[in-house]
């Protein structure tokens, strides 16, 4: 018999229904379990998601994956302060499993426990040497340095890890704990062999980026006097956009103080709404679907960013950030759907970020440089649409120096919060007692009073000439 389905709600989709009447043929099945709670969550329906994991977890209380199912949901859905009572039990069920104690560490961290962190994925090392998220996790803490024992620990562990992702991971925090013994040259080949691996698994094409850029450089008049007339609604949105590693979980942590504003992460929603108009596709594509966009589509479209975005929302509060750096590549978009939304552009030192982001580790879902002239290429791309889009439709658009925020944040945030028109709220001025759940790699920096530190590229300059070159800066 199929599951029943709430009667409030419509008949369930040809997808849905796949998916119900392979649990009731495979009722054990946490492959069944997982894509049916995923399909939940992607449809908003994450709460059904919940219950009918909570349905399995009182069915076989002995069994670990409906437990670890539900993690993943409350993980997946930003909620780690929920998660960690899941995680707790999990780990008290099944300590010999790395994986349990490895997302056991994740939520601990963004939730802004490191210590506990630290100590799960400890753990999760000691149970498994060659596990690369944890040496990475752990090296993104900071709660101590990685010594030289733990050196010696990631050396022997990358010789035995065979998932390239674990390697690459354990690489990036070899690079880490190489730094921090001053032993610059070796960090540096870490860094780099890590940047190698990963351009053999996610090559990044900075020719294509830069058409996309181009692209929109044909934008006629008629494209930015049309989002001047839409009607101004306001959609409450707050865009921080830049390249990563340039401070933009910094002032999303500011601004998430204020009482006006919640604070959302990275979501993907506005590249949902740009891949459905071909942004993916051959690089004039999106360009033109955006100089044909009528007043209709635009409202169209933004209803669907703000359907995608409310998934994520647990306030009432009117205004909300999307903390996404790479959506500086839709900026045109946002002014024509969105044109009464804040679009801050977060900016630091080309060769201070650049190297950064050189030393941190994207996902396997991100396309970015793995290469120190192209991530020169990649800023320059970056800095043409913004200048674009800021001489054309300068509205709503501000931006935010870095060096100058944490050098003089009692001056630079005021400033900021009446560029965007709020009222000055003393919180913001303290924003590492926001205790607010953060996933992304800045998550222990920036719940530190702000403060100004060494750029670390200078340790590394002699290796960093093709960095340079590409910039422009030598």
């Amino acid at each position: 018999m199929m599951l029943p389905t709430p009667s409030t709600t419509p008949a369930p989709s040809p997808d849905e229904q796949v998916l119900r009447k392979a649990i009731v043929e495979r009722p054990d099945s946490p492959n069944a379990h997982a894509a049916f709670a995923s399909f939940l969550c992607n449809a908003g329906r994450t709460d059904e998601a919940l219950a009918h994991m909570e349905h399995e977890i009182r069915r076989i209380p002995a069994s670990i994956w409906p437990l670890s199912i539900k993690a993943g949901i409350l993980s997946s859905e930003r909620r780690a302060a929920e998660a960690l009572d899941v995680h707790r039990t999990l780990v008290a069920m099944a300590p010999g499993i790395p994986l349990l104690w490895a997302n056991f560490g994740g939520d601990l961290a963004a939730a802004g426990h490191g210590d506990e962190a630290a100590r799960a994925l400890r753990r999760t090392i000691a149970l498994a040497p060659g596990f690369g998220p944890a040496w990475l996790g752990l090296a993104n803490l900071g709660v101590a340095p990685l010594n030289g024992a733990d050196i010696a620990a990631m050396e022997e562990g990358f010789a035995h890890a065979r998932d390239p992702h674990h390697q690459i991971q354990l690489l990036f925090a070899l690079g880490r704990g190489y730094g921090a013994l001053g032993e610059f040259e070796r960090s540096f080949e870490a860094f780099a062999k890590a940047n190698a691996m990963r351009e053999t698994l996610i090559p990044h094409d900075g020719a294509r980026l830069a058409a996309f850029v181009e692209a929109h450089r044909n934008l006629r008049p008629s494209f930015f006097k049309a989002a001047q007339d839409s009607p101004p609604e306001l959609h409450g949105a707050i865009f921080i956009v830049g390249m990563p590693r340039s401070g933009s979980t910094l002032v999303e942590q500011i601004l998430s103080c204020h009482p006006e504003i919640e604070g959302m992460g990275e979501l993907s929603a506005l590249e949902d709404v740009a891949a459905s108009m071909g942004a993916f596709d051959a690089p004039g594509t999106f360009a033109r679907r955006l100089q044909t966009m009528t007043h209709a589509e635009a409202a169209r479209l933004a209803a669907d960013y703000l359907a995608r975005a409310d998934r994520y929302r647990r306030t009432a509060r009117p205004f909300f950030t999307d903390k996404m750096p790479a959506n500086w590549r839709f900026v045109a978009l946002i002014r024509r759907i969105m044109p009464s939304a804040r679009i801050i552009d977060v900016r630091r030192d080309p060769m201070a970020c650049g190297f950064s982001a050189f030393t941190t580790y994207f996902n396997r879902n991100t396309d970015f440089p793995n290469r120190l002239e192209d991530l020169g290429s990649y800023y320059r791309s970056y800095r043409q649409m913004m200048e674009l889009i800021q001489v054309s439709a300068p509205d709503g658009m501000c931006d935010v120096d870095y060096e100058r925020l944490v050098s003089d944040p009692d001056r630079e945030i005021p400033a900021l919060l009446d560029r965007l028109q709020l009222p000055f709220a003393e919180a913001c001025l303290m924003p590492d007692r926001n205790r607010r759940a953060i996933y992304t790699p800045s998550a222990q920096q920036v719940r530190t009073p702000i403060h100004r530190t060494q750029d670390r590229f200078r340790d590394y300059l002699p290796w960093l000439r093709p960095l340079q070159v590409s910039l422009g800066a030598g």
